[in-house]
């Protein structure tokens, strides 16, 4: 996995807090561009909320322009975590490294607060960010929910249920690869689910019902995530 620690931002480009309206308004705005449709973004009401009440709640910009943003909020205080609720960067910044230096700063921020996990969620299918999250991060698979936000009528999730991983990040202690021989039992996923959607929304469909049905029968065997394989898909091990 990478060594977070050795990140420099790239120049030009700065994570601040949102501190004032227009930074927050400014965030809403990105992230209802990267996800598209009108309830794809963050309502600035809450934003400015959880910003104003001491959670994570920052702007990722080049210059002067915010491309990016990141909110997370404290769990409860004896767990020593926060749940890292959405983190946006534009499409034509995307593949530069921007969302490694956003955990990165998340990493940082959280261990200056006595912050010993972030948790988070991803959609199971989306290979890319199965492979950021578990290899690159090193973060451990804790709970598959099924549907977990219901009906989602942002450009990216419209018309496809919501199942998701939730995973933790130990920050001091990321999760390794399992052993080779530790591997048990694999659940694939298509290369690029996103593409599929447009093109075959039934093929997609099925992937869907397909890694579901999947998991499910690995986990009530008492098998766990241990990782990811871009060939392979999800590595199962033995709890």
């Amino acid at each position: 996995m990478a060594d977070l620690d050795d990140l420099t931002a790239p120049p030009g480009i700065e994570i601040r807090p949102l501190e004032t309206l227009d930074e927050v308004f400014a965030a809403t705005d990105v992230l209802a561009e990267v996800w598209g449709g009108d309830d794809g973004g963050m309502p600035p009401n809450l934003l400015r909320a959880l910003a104003h009440s001491g959670n994570y709640a920052v702007g990722l910009y080049d210059g002067d322009r915010m491309v990016g943003a990141s909110v997370a909020f404290f769990a409860a205080p004896a767990e020593r975590s926060m749940h890292s609720h959405v983190t946006g960067v534009l499409a034509e910044y995307r593949g530069t490294g921007l969302g490694r230096l956003l955990k990165q700063h998340q990493r940082a921020w959280a261990f200056t607060r006595d912050v010993g996990h972030i948790t988070w969620t991803f959609d199971p299918l989306i290979a890319r960010n199965a492979h950021f999250n578990l290899i690159v991060l090193g973060a451990r698979v804790t709970e598959y929910l099924p549907n977990q936000y219901g009906p989602m009528d942002d450009v990216i999730n419209r018309g496809d249920e919501s199942d998701r991983l939730m995973v933790s990040w130990a920050l001091a202690a990321p999760a390794s690869p399992p052993a080779a021989d530790a591997v048990v039992a694999t659940v694939a996923v298509p290369r690029d689910i996103e593409s599929l959607r447009s093109t075959s929304p039934a093929e997609a469909a099925a992937w869907r019902r397909r890694v579901r049905a999947e998991f499910t029968e690995q986990l009530a065997s008492g098998l766990v995530v241990g990782g990811f394989d871009d060939a392979r898909g999800y590595l199962f091990v033995r709890a």
